[in-house]
Order: structure tokens, then sequence, then C-alpha cells
């Protein structure tokens, strides 16, 4: 009689059973993630799964049945993935779904070292309900960190544009997702009823807080001053296409040429707008400053320096002179360049995947903080940055307000735009400051300080926004301090487990 599957501990029936349903779960967790939003969803069955986790005292099946429900959350939340490979589909299309299942799977290991963990640090179902709660955010903390760098899609971020979202501002991204793990062990770890009451009272006090910060009044901008986000619409597929190239261009020139009442002071272009390099631009840049009609332009561009390239953001004066640039310095892998692919070159001799040889960008050299004159100090962020608290943290002094260029229609237009939108939202409210955000097919907007969308263009449409910079507020208690103060806590709490669990064994 076949006792296990894989070794595992658990008959072959019962345990496919459960990877199925922890994988079910961990995809109607997903629904609290951008665009739906849906925490009232999510929440239930992340309690759910805890639920289900804490029952099991096996460390491997743990491993494997937080490693399913990671699988779940992950496809569910980034089937957007597969998009990159489908604009161009005859060469790429094969690799779509190779690239969801080993994004999904990869991703959930976190999860699944979690619960595997979870079971020795808890000796009972309310110490592994406990511990995997403490371990999931601790390694939603290595996965912001490790290898680069990866937060997308933590737990916490479902509450985006809801109230608890505010906490942020105290805790950043980490202590927001510890909060929601606690909440949802807490049926598990004290049974349902006082579960329920300790869940609703630790959601409650996070709701309270946001409810308050969300109504305090809205500060006074410091730089009085229009920016205009200008929004091509030049989707993946064709925006490289030789014959299509000068059509994006004439629309970025038509848009910054329209007429605003009052008149644009600075007019902002996405990431990588144009099809010619910063240093080669021939009549480009003069055409720029002709259409801007004496406003100051920052726009995305690529730019080489010797042998390398550069994903940049270069801000011209009126006359269309270069008076300051930036260089991404977080690019992502395997995307904006090949890890380790110049060590690669020099045992090797291949240059394909060197940076040093123009294959792929090279990083600038960190975070940079401009100063654009009457319009402040502002904090570029290119693509990807928006996505790391510690790139924003990493600002040299606390800017007025933050820029982001992107290119979001390499995220298809589903999931992936408006999940990168939330985190630049949780960007704001972490550091209390505004930003503007201007996307190649959308979205882009304006939020305040609070992560709120004041403005907006949708997906897919070219336009333009005009507007005011939003006020600022003080320094918060996360922009201060960061991570550490929460990676503090975790070690606590996980020592204090341990301490919990010896005494139980004792």
């Amino acid at each position: 009689m076949a006792r296990s599957w894989m070794d595992l501990g658990l008959p072959a029936r019962r345990l496919r059973g459960r990877l199925v349903l922890c994988a079910l779960l961990g995809a109607v967790v997903a629904s609290g993630l951008a665009p739906l939003g849906w925490w009232w969803l999510a929440m239930p069955a992340l309690a759910a799964l805890f639920g289900v986790l804490a029952q099991e005292k096996g460390w491997r099946a743990a491993t494997a049945l937080g490693w399913f429900a990671g699988a779940g959350y992950f496809a569910a939340g980034m089937f957007w993935i597969v998009n990159p490979f489908l604009i161009d589909v005859q060469q790429d299309g094969w690799m779509a779904p190779f690239a969801l299942v080993f994004m999904s799977f990869g991703m959930a290991l976190f999860w699944a070292l979690a619960a595997g963990l979870a079971v020795p640090l808890g000796r009972d179902q309310r110490g592994r309900a406990l511990a995997f709660a403490v371990l999931l955010a601790a390694t939603a903390l290595l996965r912001t960190y490790v290898l680069t760098g990866f937060p997308w899609n933590l737990v916490g971020h479902i509450w985006i544009g809801a109230w608890p979202a505010q906490v942020a501002a105290l805790v950043g991204a980490i202590g927001l997702t510890l909060m929601t793990t606690l909440a949802a062990a807490a049926p598990a770890a004290f049974g349902l009823v006082r579960g329920t009451i300790f869940a609703s009272a630790l959601l409650g006090a996070a709701g309270g807080y946001g409810l308050w910060r969300l109504d305090l009044p809205e500060p006074a901008p410091a730089h009085p001053g229009i920016v205009r986000l200008v929004q091509p619409n030049a989707t993946q597929s064709l925006k490289w296409q030789p014959e299509l190239q000068r059509e994006f261009f004439r629309r970025l020139l038509e848009q910054t040429a329209l007429p605003g009442t009052p008149k644009p002071d600075l007019i902002v272009w996405p990431e990588t707008a144009v099809p010619f390099l910063l240093n080669r631009a021939g009549q480009g840049l003069q055409l720029i400053a002709s259409a801007a009609n004496g406003a100051t332009v920052a726009l995305g561009i690529q730019r080489t320096e010797a042998d390398r390239a550069y994903n940049s953001l270069a801000v011209l004066d009126p006359a269309g002179r270069v008076t300051s640039t930036y260089d991404k310095h977080h690019l992502v892998p395997f995307g904006e360049y090949i890890p380790l692919g110049d060590l690669l070159y020099q045992i090797t001799g291949i240059p394909d995947y060197a940076p040093s040889q123009g294959n792929g960008y090279t990083p600038g050299p960190g975070a940079a903080v401009l100063d654009l004159g009457p319009l402040g100090s502002v904090l570029p962020l290119i693509c990807y940055e928006a996505v790391f608290p510690q790139d924003v943290s990493a600002a040299p002094r606390r800017a007025d307000w933050m820029l982001q260029v992107t290119d979001d229609a390499w995220f298809g237009t589903l999931s992936g735009p408006f999940q990168h939108l939330a985190q630049a939202r949780l960007r704001t409210i972490e550091q209390g400051l505004p930003m503007l955000r201007d996307a190649n097919t959308g979205v882009s907007a304006v939020i305040d300080a609070r992560g709120r969308v004041l403005q907006s263009l949708p997906m897919l449409a070219e336009g333009h926004i005009d507007a005011a910079i939003p006020g600022a507020f003080p320094p918060t208690p996360y922009s201060r301090t960061g991570d550490m103060p929460i990676a503090v806590l975790l070690l606590a709490l996980a020592f204090g487990l341990f301490l919990r669990r010896r005494r139980i064994a004792h």
C-alpha cells in the first residue's frame, strides 16, 4: 500500500488535495492586489490558509503546502509576466508558459521557507500559526533586499487604497505585511471567536489611524508651478518599428506644444521616450525645446558613454541644453542587464552579455536629487526603482517631490501596470512626499503625499495631464528609520516563539 507521496509524511490522496486547496487559497489571496483590491476577500482566504498550515505537524509537508500556496498567489497576481514574451509571439511566445511557471514556483520558495520553518519554531497549532505569520513577513523582507530584491506583490499590498495602508508611514510595506499576517493568523492561533476579535481590533486600529491621517489638513505646495505629464501611448510591439518611430515622436511633440492655462513650467516625457540617443540627438533636443515653448523638459532617454549604455532622465532648459542627467541605478536583472555579464566576458571572451561592451545597460552611481529651480528639488525614479523603498530612502537628501518615468507597456494592460501604480502610491505614503508619474501607455498619475490619485490618464490613451505639484508632509517615521525597526521586531518575535517552544517542550 502506498503510504506517502514524495516521502512527505502524508497519504498521497490527502496531500494532493491539500496542495490543490492551498494553491487555490493563495490565488484568492491575490484578489486583494491591484487592480481588484478585494482585501475583504483576500483576508478570509489568508486566514483559511493559515488554518490549513497550522494543522500540519511535519515540516516537509508544510514546506510543500506553503510552496503551492505561494505558487497560486504569484501565478494569480503576476500572470502579467508572460506579456514581454508576447511582444514578438513568433520568436518568444513559446517561453511564456514556462516563464509563468518558473516565476510562480520560484517566488513561492519564500513562502515554502516560511511554512517549513514554522513547524520546528512552533510546537503546537498556535505556535505554528504565529511562526508562519512572523516568517512570512521576514521572507518578504528578504525578498526586498536579497539578490537585488524584488518586493513586488507583498501580502501587505492588499491594503493599498484602503485606510490601513496609511500605517506604512510608520512601518513601511514590511510592517504592513506583518500586521496583515498576524491578523490572518489570529483565528488559527487563538480560536475563531477570540482570533477574529483580535484581528478586527488590529485592523480596526490601523484603519482608524489611516482615517485620521487622511483627514489631516492638506499641506500647502512648497513650490507653485504647473507640470505637464505627456502620455504618447506607444505600444511596445510598435514602439521601435522604424516606420512608426517618427509617428510616436510626433505625438510627444504635439502634446507638448498644446497650449495650457496656465502654461506648464515643466513638461515630462516617459521612460525611453525618443528613438535617438542623448549624445546623438541631432536636431532632436531643439525640436523638443521648440515644442515646449519656454518650459523646462524632463525626458526619459537612452545615452551612451564610451562603450556603455544608460537608461537615463535628462533635463533640458528652454534652449534645449542638457542641464542635468540621472542614470537609472537599480536595473532589471535579465531585462536590462545580464548578472555577471562582464565577468562572463572576462572568462569566456564572449561580449554578448557584457554591459562594458554596450550589451545591456550599466547602472548609474545611485539615487540623486535634481534641482529644478522654482519647481524645487525632485527625486527621479525610472520605472522599476519605484518598487523599492530602499531606493527612495537612499536619496542623498530629502526632495520636495518624486518623479517617476516609466514604460509599463511591457506589463500588458490587465494587472501589471496597476500593481506598479499601487506601489508608487505606497512610496508616497511611506515618505510623506507627492509623486508625479509619467507612463508611456498608462497609467500616468498625480499622487499626493497620502497615496491618493488626484488625476490620471487611463491605459492606452494618448494625452497629457497639467497639474500643480501637491504639498509634502514633514518626514514620516518610516522615512527616518527605514526597515530596521521592523527587522529588529521580527527577530524579537521569532526569538519569543523559540523561547515559547522550549518552555512547552519542558
